[in-house]
């Protein structure tokens, strides 16, 4: 990061509590993708589990672990540095027709399990097909999808799809970024999914306790943007974690078995008053009930 942009800091992490039956292979996807400035970072397991790390198809990195019988507990803690600014836009940036566009794009414009571009065609076409197609029109899907979906904590499960959002007209945050994403690409905007960090910098904080978050990048352009249904705003702070087609594709914790999640806890803030990573990460000390 340039030495003469403004940043500031965060602190972000997880804790997966789990309790399996048996050993259970499973793998995370919560570490910051590539380009992000980590400053410090910290993976453990309570018990000590042997990990190694893989990429998948779209460069996504995850850690591959084997969840022990039992109660365990799987952490990751970061210190990360962002920018003291908004998401980048380009109002007159201008939107390609599909055969002028890269290659490794095309696959962001297709139909996937969430995201059934073909169902809701007709519909997107209505809305928005006569809008000049520059980096306006995707914001106008945006602040439609947002006016359209109410946010309601739990509403919605690993069913849910961006059809079954725009027909009930709620959802969670990975619902928003589904519609969202759906309606581009039924326009031929590529558009993917992007789960990650984002803390309440610069703005009130959220009532819900923190939770891992999902937005949408769209390429216009030459590049690819940033967008946030569920707030329909340029925000500070975003922090990838990993890019798909849709959620399918990112999955924080994908286990080959059924353990049960006993907790999740999630970090992204500008809290630092305390050590982070944290001076004993055992589960004991980690465990809010304490039992």
């Amino acid at each position: 990061m340039s030495q003469a942009q403004s940043v500031r800091t965060l602190r972000i992490g997880c804790e997966f509590n789990h309790v399996a039956q048996s050993a259970t292979p499973a793998s995370f996807l919560v570490r910051p993708a590539g380009q992000a400035a980590i400053v410090r970072e910290l993976w453990t397991a309570d018990p000590a589990t042997p990990a190694t790390f893989l990429h998948d198809l779209y460069g996504n990195e995850f850690r591959r672990v084997i969840l022990p019988a039992g109660e365990s507990l799987v952490s990751y803690y970061a210190v990360v540095e962002v920018p003291d600014e908004l998401d980048a836009a380009d109002p007159g940036a201008v939107l390609s027709p599909p055969e002028s566009l890269p290659g490794e794009t095309l696959l962001f414009t297709l139909p996937s399990r969430y995201c059934q571009s073909d169902m809701l065609s007709s519909a997107a076409w209505e809305r928005f097909g006569d809008a000049e197609r520059n980096f306006e029109l995707v914001t106008r899907i945006q602040d439609w999808v947002w006016n359209h979906v109410e946010y309601r904590t739990g509403s919605t499960g690993s069913w849910w799809t961006a059809k079954d959002s725009f027909e009930a007209g709620y959802g969670v945050c990975r619902d928003f970024a589904h519609l969202m994403i759906t309606l581009c690409r039924a326009l031929n905007i590529p558009a993917r999914y992007v789960s990650g960090y984002l803390p309440d910098m610069d703005v009130p904080a959220l009532p819900t306790p923190m939770d891992f978050h999902a937005w949408v990048e769209a390429y216009v352009g030459d590049r690819w943007w940033t967008f946030d249904p569920r707030h329909n705003a340029r925000r500070k702070g975003h922090v990838p974690i990993a890019r798909g087609r849709d959620a399918a594709d990112v999955a924080l914790v994908t286990s080959y078995g059924a353990p049960w999640l006993r907790r999740l806890t999630v970090w992204a803030d500008e809290d630092l008053s305390e050590p982070w990573p944290p001076a004993d990460v055992s589960m004991v000390a980690r465990d809010p009930f304490g039992d």
